[in-house]
C-alpha cells in the first residue's frame, strides 16, 4: 500500500531543490519580520522561505520561530516548498476543516495524496508536530526513504514531540537541496516548441543531445528534435524543440523514468512572413520581430551575449508589451516545396543557418541533385508554419565558385570560394580530391568552421593526404563550380 501511495504522490508532485532554484537569494536583503531566530541558520532559512513566498508571518510582522509549528502551518510549508500540486477537487475526509478555513487546500490535497494522514477523521490542524513526523510527510513528497531525511544536519537537534516553526523552516530548506529535479511546469508554446519548467537547473552534462534525448521521453511519437535550452533571464526554464505536433493529441512526458506531465498537442503555427531563393539549390522563410516572432537566439541565455538585441521575456513570453511566437531549434525540420505544375519535394533545413546572417531566415536545401529552374515559381509549405508569402520565382543563379584550398593538415582542407556567402552555405557540401594516380578522397564541410569565404573540410572515411602529391578539388554535385587548376599538396 506504501509503495502505491508514493506512486500517486510522483504523478501529482514536483520537488523543489536548493533555493538557488527558484529565486536568488539575497543575503544582505532585510528579514521581512520584526523578530528574529536565535540561530543563524535558522534566521536564515525563515528569510529563505520568505523570500520563496512559502511563509509570511503574522499580521503583525512577527514569525515567532520558537513558537511550536501546527499541522496547519506544516501543510501549507510543505505544499509551497516542494510544489505540491494543489487538488481543488479532491474530497475533504475531515470533520474538523471546513472549506472556509485558510489552509483547506493544503490539508485536503496532501491528505488525498496520501502524504499528510488525520487520526479519526480529523485533520487536527493545531497539533503540535513532532520530528518523526515531519521527517515522515517531507519524505512522503521528495519520495525517499524517511531516513534520508532524518540525515539532515539539522535533525539531529530535534526533539520531543514539538518542533518549532524555526526548526521546521531549516529542516524544509535542507531537504529542498536534496529533492530530485522534477518538472512543474509543461507547456506547449506552439507547433514544435515546449517550454518546460524544472525544479532546479539542469546539469550541463545532461544538456547533451544524447542524455537529453534519454532523459525527455513522450509518449505518441513525440521526441524533443534538439537541445533543451535554458531562457535568458530564468533559472531553470527551457525551450524544447519537438517534431509538429499532430492536432487533437495527448502527448504525455517522463523525465528520467518519472511521469512529469501531459499536454494537448499545440495546433498554432509559426507566422513566417515570405520565402527567396538563396543558391541555385538553397532556399529560405524569413519572420520578423516586429510581427511578433522571435528567433529563440534572441531568449536564450546561451546566445544572450553573442546575439545582438538579445532580450528577456517573461513566462507568457511577452516583453516590451508584445507576445512572442517562438521560433525554436530547426534542426531536422523539413519543408515541402512545390514547382509550378511539378510534384512536391522535401527540402531540409541547412544546419547552423537559421539566424547566422543576422536575419530569422532559416535555409533549406533541395533534395541531392535537384536544382532550381530558372523562371518557375515555386511554393513553399509547413505543417509547422503559415507564410504570408509563400512563393517565389526561381532565377539564375551561378553555382558558388571554388577559388582555391589549401592543406591544413593530412586530414583537412580549406576551401575558399570567390566571395564570402554570409552564412553558412557550406553545410553538408562535400569536395572530391583526385590525384594524378587516379586515387580519389572525399572531404566534407566541418560545421561552423566557415570563417568570411573560407571553410574547413574533413576527409572521410579516416583518409589522409599524402605529403607531396597534388590533388585536384572539385566539388561533388551542383552546388559549386571549382577555378582551372585549383589543387591540393601536403607538404613533406
Amino acid at each position: 500500500m506504501k509503495n502505491n501511495k508514493k506512486a500517486l504522490a510522483v504523478l501529482t508532485i514536483t520537488a523543489a531543490v536548493g533555493l538557488s532554484a527558484i529565486v536568488p537569494f539575497n543575503a544582505f536583503a532585510a528579514s521581512p519580520f520584526t523578530d528574529s531566530a536565535s540561530s543563524a541558520q535558522i534566521q536564515t532559512a525563515i528569510e529563505q522561505l520568505a523570500q520563496q513566498q512559502i511563509i509570511s508571518g503574522y499580521e503583525n510582522h512577527t514569525f515567532k520561530p520558537n513558537q511550536s509549528v501546527t499541522r496547519a502551518e506544516l501543510a501549507k510549508m510543505i505544499s509551497l516548498a516542494f510544489h505540491v500540486n494543489l487538488n481543488a477537487a479532491a474530497a475533504n475526509s475531515f470533520t474538523d476543516v471546513a472549506k472556509t478555513d485558510w489552509f483547506y487546500d493544503y490539508a485536503v490535497s496532501l491528505s488525498s495524496l496520501g502524504i499528510m494522514k488525520g487520526t479519526n477523521g480529523q485533520f487536527q490542524p493545531t497539533q503540535s508536530v513532532s520530528a518523526d513526523q515531519l521527517s515522515e510527510w517531507i519524505a512522503n513528497v521528495l519520495k525517499v526513504e524517511k531516513t534520508a531525511v532524518q540525515q539532515l544536519p539539522s535533525f539531529a537537534s530535534l526533539t520531543g514531540s514539538q518542533v518549532t516553526r524555526g526548526q521546521a523552516a531549516l529542516l524544509i530548506v535542507e531537504a529542498q537541496q536534496i529533492a530530485p529535479i522534477q518538472v512543474t511546469k509543461l507547456q506547449a508554446l506552439n507547433a514544435i516548441t515546449l517550454q518546460v519548467t524544472f525544479s532546479a537547473p539542469i546539469p550541463t552534462t545532461e544538456l547533451e543531445l544524447e542524455p537529453a534525448s534519454k532523459n525527455f521521453v513522450f509518449d505518441n511519437g513525440l521526441a524533443i528534435s534538439n537541445v533543451p535550452r535554458l531562457k535568458t533571464g530564468s533559472t531553470s526554464t527551457y525551450l524544447i524543440p519537438v517534431p509538429t505536433q499532430k492536432a487533437g493529441t495527448t502527448y504525455s512526458l517522463t523525465y528520467k523514468g518519472q511521469p512529469a506531465g501531459t499536454f494537448t498537442a499545440s495546433t498554432e503555427k509559426i507566422a513566417l512572413k515570405s520565402t527567396d531563393q538563396v543558391t541555385n539549390d538553397v532556399f529560405e522563410v524569413e519572420s520578423h520581430l516586429a510581427d511578433g516572432v522571435a528567433d529563440y537566439g534572441y531568449v536564450i541565455a546561451a546566445y544572450s551575449k553573442s546575439r545582438p538585441g538579445a532580450f528577456i521575456v517573461d513566462e507568457t513570453n511577452k516583453y516590451n508589451g508584445t507576445t512572442y511566437q517562438i521560433l525554436s531549434s530547426m534542426r531536422t525540420r523539413q519543408v515541402q516545396i512545390t514547382p509550378q505544375g511539378g510534384v512536391p519535394m522535401t527540402a531540409n533545413y541547412l544546419l547552423f543557418t537559421q539566424a547566422t546572417d543576422g536575419r530569422q531566415a532559416p535555409k533549406f536545401i533541395l533534395p541531392d541533385g535537384a536544382t532550381f529552374k530558372p523562371g518557375v515559381t515555386y511554393t513553399v509549405s509547413a505543417d509547422w508554419a503559415t507564410i504570408a508569402n509563400p512563393t517565389f520565382t526561381a532565377k539564375e543563379i551561378a553555382p558558388l565558385a571554388i577559388q582555391s584550398a589549401a592543406a591544413v593538415d593530412a586530414k583537412t582542407v580549406a576551401v575558399t570560394l570567390s566571395e564570402d556567402p554570409k552564412d553558412e552555405i557550406f553545410v553538408s557540401r562535400r569536395v572530391s580530391l583526385t590525384a594524378a594516380d587516379g586515387t580519389v578522397l572525399t572531404a566534407e564541410y566541418t560545421l561552423t568552421s566557415r570563417k568570411g569565404a573560407v571553410g574547413t573540410f574533413a576527409l572521410l572515411n579516416n583518409a589522409q593526404l599524402v605529403p607531396g602529391t597534388a590533388y585536384t578539388v572539385a566539388p561533388v554535385g551542383n552546388w559549386a563550380t571549382a577555378a582551372q587548376g585549383a589543387s591540393v599538396t601536403l607538404a613533406k
